[in-house]
């Protein structure tokens, strides 16, 4: 048990490390230490803990870190403007880009509009599709 204290070392270290940052960069250290000391309390070899700690390490880094990743990725939740593209909207005002006209309704809500292609003109009543914002105009196409 001549090696715990630095295992412990890393496993505060990480940990401390870990509640600084919101990128998941040490928690992989953590598990890999706490067998490491595992092993140091069974008294395998200094050189075996080490090696058991890497390749815990690199395989928890490279593993769970896409696991977690994803995880947290689908736990966000998309803004306003994020949930607005890729809506359909309804031409309440004609859409005409070479005049700079046009109003849509999105969810409830009134925007500027134009169409995607330059010449694109809509009539009131037709339905499109939101591809994009643009300041506070939505860019609609068929």
């Amino acid at each position: 048990m001549e090696y715990s204290w630095i295992w412990l070392a890393v496993i505060v270290v990480a940990v401390i490390v870990e509640a600084l940052t919101e990128q998941l960069i040490s928690i992989w250290f953590v598990p890999a230490a706490v067998v490491a000391m595992v092993l140091d309390c069974v008294n395998v070899a200094p050189i075996i803990q080490g090696a058991v700690f890497f390749v815990l390490s690199v395989l928890g880094i490279i593993f769970l870190r896409r696991i977690f990743a994803k995880m947290r990725a689908d736990r966000s939740t998309k803004t306003n403007i994020e949930a607005i593209v890729g809506e359909k909207c309804i031409v309440t005002e004609r859409i005409d880009n070479f005049a700079g006209c046009g109003q849509a309704k999105v969810k409830g809500q009134i925007w500027s509009a134009r169409g995607f292609e330059d010449d694109d003109v809509f009539e009131v009543g037709e339905v499109l599709h939101v591809v994009a914002i643009e300041g506070v105009k939505i860019i609609c196409k068929k």
